[in-house]
């Protein structure tokens, strides 16, 4: 009995060891001072004004990470700017000013930091440097709606995208086309200025382009007016879902009457580079590393994996049996990452977020695979409406769920995963980790 509990423990742990070495590969404490010195070699390091500006889950600590390597090799440089947070993710910096502000529904704090990012902006000369921190949760932050659009116009457009189970990347091109900032514009403004412009990006989106992390305030755009209205045909929202204004303006700009968002053109004799520091797909490969040093041969799967977290939940049981049946011989590790999609029927509250909906869809499709063991978490340490990360069980946790009687598939009917893995004390709970790469999933087969 003894053995026993002590490799369940193992398992637990090596399940939750794997998802911090993924998060730690994206540690902007890391990873900021790396690029600054490959971008700002030594005696190339800004000459004039230095403004710093930033939006995300993980742009305070971005912030924190750049003014900590500015003292030590810019003593020179005199640093300024705004940074914008989620609320709770403030890291201390002593020249950049840090807002926390609200996400994913935008708040006037969020506005107001956006339209002070964009005013420092427009104060920018010739020789000057705009150094742009950018990270997953960006979007929202940086609401700054275009003439005649209201921050409440863009709270409801976000509340009924979010209630439609539209992706994130459907909801950005919205939000490009409704932004003073997004969508390239921000860049846009400093280009105007005859500034320099280096943007600094941990990726959260599938793809990791540049054009997608956080909309791309710094990026040339690649959608456009139609991609935006044809969203909202998809999803059938209309005028009584979507504010007026927000369909004129992008009706306006679908008839050339608003200018689009920036694109590969503007760009042409633009100093202008975006540099992706940090990504899902190296953090898999962290975890992968890790298990591979506690016997495990890790499979990444890839990190572009979305769609219904119920779904992919179920499709993801069904792999792990495929892979047992051909590797039996062997301990396997089934690693992914990519943004799943939970829609939530009207008239149900619901508890968690993807990553535990996820798991708890996995937990109840793998019933004939009793030693199966997972982990699914989001890396910036919210998964959803509660405040864990994510969840996790091993074969344990299941003989706990039968012992006490509770099935998952009336908590999956509820959108209740939380409520599932909290009365199993199954949850992942590691506060905000000031950095975000997307979500991470972790699938243990012991032979």
């Amino acid at each position: 009995m003894t053995q026993q509990n002590t490799q369940l423990t193992s398992t637990e742990d090596i399940l939750k060891n794997a998802f911090a070495a993924a998060v730690a590969v994206a540690d902007p404490q890391v990873i900021v001072p790396q690029y600054l010195a490959k971008i700002f070699p030594a005696g190339q390091e800004p000459k004039g004004r230095c403004l710093i500006v930033g939006a995300g889950k993980a742009s305070a600590s971005m912030a924190s990470a750049l003014e900590i390597y500015a003292k030590a090799h810019w003593p020179q440089v005199k640093l300024e700017g705004v940074v914008l947070t989620r609320y709770g993710h403030a890291s201390p910096t002593s020249h950049i000013q840090i807002i926390e502000a609200g996400h994913p529904v935008p708040d006037q704090a969020g506005m107001n930091g956006a339209k002070a990012i964009y005013a420092l902006t427009q104060q920018l000369k010739p020789g000057d440097v705009l150094i742009a921190l950018v990270s997953g949760g960006g979007s929202s932050l940086l609401t700054l709606p275009q003439e005649g659009i209201s921050i409440d116009d863009i709270r409801q457009t976000t509340e009924a995208l979010l209630r439609s189970g539209a992706p994130i990347e459907e909801m950005n091109i919205v939000r490009k086309h409704l932004s003073a900032i997004l969508g390239g514009n921000l860049a846009r403004v400093a280009i105007a200025h005859g500034a320099r412009v280096e943007a600094l990006l941990i990726s959260d989106v599938t793809g990791d382009s540049p054009a997608d992390i956080a909309s791309g305030p710094c990026a040339a755009d690649y959608s456009t007016y139609q991609d935006a209205l044809a969203i909202f045909e998809k999803y059938h929202l209309g005028k009584d879902e979507i504010p007026a204004s927000v369909l004129s303006h992008l009706k306006q700009g679908l008839a050339g009457e608003k200018p689009e968002t920036l694109k590969d053109a503007d760009l042409v004799s633009a100093q202008v580079a975006n540099h992706v520091i940090a990504t899902a797909y190296k953090s898999l490969e962290a975890a992968a590393d890790y298990v591979r040093s506690q016997g495990y041969e890790p499979i990444i799967l890839g990190d572009t994996i979305t769609g219904e977290a119920q779904t992919v939940g179920i499709s993801q049981a069904q792999l792990a049996k495929e892979h047992l049946s051909k590797k039996a011989d062997k301990s396997l590790a089934l690693i992914s990452g990519g943004e799943c999609t939970v829609t939530i029927p009207t008239g149900i509250k619901g508890r968690g977020g993807r990553c535990s909906e996820y798991l708890l869809s996995l937990f109840a499709a793998s019933k004939d695979l009793p030693h199966l063991a997972a982990l699914a978490a989001d890396t910036d340490g919210i998964d959803g409406s509660e405040k864990n990360a994510g969840a996790w069980f091993t074969g344990d946790i299941r003989k706990g769920s039968l012992a006490k009687g509770i099935a998952p598939e009336p908590f999956l009917a509820a959108h209740d995963c939380y409520g599932f893995f909290a009365e199993l004390g199954a949850l992942v709970e590691t506060g905000p980790t000031l950095t975000n790469v997307n979500d991470f999933r972790i699938i243990l087969l012991n032979k």
